[in-house]
C-alpha cells in the first residue's frame, strides 16, 4: 500500500463534518481521484474549495487533508498530482479561520494545519531543492515561508535556489503576505 493510500485510510472521514455540510467520507474518494488512485487510475484534479478550506476559513477535514497531502509529497505520485497537493497544502496553511462549529470544541485548524506541516519541512525544502518544476518551487518555498520557524534558513534556501524561484520567492515579495509569526 503507497503512502497516501495509507494515510487516507488512516483517517476518520465519516464522522468529519465537511464545508458543504454532509460527512467528509467523500474527501477520501476525490484525494484518491487527486492521487492518480480513482477509477480513471490517473491523476484528476478535484477542487476541495467549500469543503476543506474557503479564503476565509478551514473546516474540520482541513488537519487530515493536511495529513494526506504530506503523505502525497513523501510518496510516488505524478508530478501534476504533486503540483495539485501542493497547491493544497499552501491553502489549508494560509488558512485563517475555524468553522464554527469545531472552533466551539475549542479547535484552532489553521494552527494544528500549520503544526502538521511543520512535520513535514524536509518533504517542503526538498521539493525546492530539486528544481522538479518551478511552479512546485515556488508554492512549496511559500509554504515554508509560512511555517519554518528558522529563517535564517529559509534565506539561505532562497539564495541558493534563486536560479530556479518565481520572482516573488527570490525578492522576498511574498514574505509579507504568508508569514505566520509564531
Amino acid at each position: 500500500m503507497r503512502l497516501i493510500e495509507m494515510e487516507i485510510t488512516r483517517q476518520d472521514w465519516k464522522s468529519m463534518l465537511c464545508g458543504c455540510g454532509g460527512s467528509a467520507e467523500h474527501l477520501a474518494r476525490d484525494l484518491l481521484q487527486l492521487a492518480g488512485k480513482g477509477p480513471l487510475q490517473r491523476p484528476s484534479h478535484v477542487s476541495l474549495e467549500e469543503h476543506v478550506w474557503s479564503p476565509v476559513i478551514l473546516w474540520e477535514p482541513a488537519p487530515a487533508v493536511t495529513s494526506v497531502a504530506l503523505a502525497a509529497l513523501a510518496d510516488d505520485v505524478a508530478p501534476t498530482a504533486r503540483e495539485w497537493f501542493l497547491d493544497l497544502l499552501q491553502c489549508v496553511v494560509a488558512g485563517e479561520g475555524t468553522d464554527w462549529e469545531s472552533a466551539g470544541r475549542g479547535l484552532d485548524l489553521p494552527e494544528l494545519c500549520r503544526g502538521l506541516a511543520v512535520q513535514g519541512l524536509w518533504l517542503l525544502y526538498e521539493e525546492v531543492m530539486s528544481n522538479r518544476s518551478p511552479g512546485a518551487a515556488g508554492t512549496a518555498f511559500e509554504i515554508l515561508g509560512v511555517v519554518e520557524p528558522d529563517r535564517a534558513r529559509l534565506q539561505r534556501v532562497r539564495e541558493i535556489a534563486a536560479d530556479w524561484l518565481p520572482v516573488c520567492c527570490r525578492t522576498g515579495l511574498c514574505d509579507d503576505n504568508l508569514r505566520v509569526d509564531r
